[in-house]
């Protein structure tokens, strides 16, 4: 993911979709938003504009570590996907497909990086 640039965040009901002309990010749990420091989440103020704000940067880094879950960095913040165990309502927490080879990733709680959630 990294020099991708995002192109479009699709809200779709109950989860997000992170697209990056072709492969796409889709978030069954909402992320975190940092922008300058501050931290937003689903239900603060300016937290969809803050999403939408990453549209058109790159993707400078990727973390994936067990207690701070999936982190995308740009130049502007970060979008984090570390839900807490109440926050998951279905057996996927996100999936990243749409890649010309066609890989694809799935996260899930109890797995990998978030295997503390078992």
């Amino acid at each position: 993911m990294i020099g991708l640039e995002l192109a479009s965040v699709v809200f779709v009901r109950n989860y997000v979709q992170l697209d990056f002309d072709g492969p796409r990010l889709t978030c069954f749990v909402w992320p975190t938003v940092e922008i300058g420091g501050a931290a937003r989440s689903l239900g603060d103020s300016g937290y969809r504009d803050a999403l939408c704000a990453f549209i058109s940067q790159t993707v400078t880094s990727v973390d994936e570590a067990v207690g701070t879950g999936l982190v995308l960095r740009f130049a502007l913040g970060a979008v984090t996907i570390d839900p807490t165990p109440d926050e998951v309502e279905g057996p996927e927490i996100a999936m990243l497909a749409g890649f010309p080879d066609e890989a694809w990733d799935l996260w899930r709680p109890g797995e990998n990086i978030f295997a503390d959630m078992g």
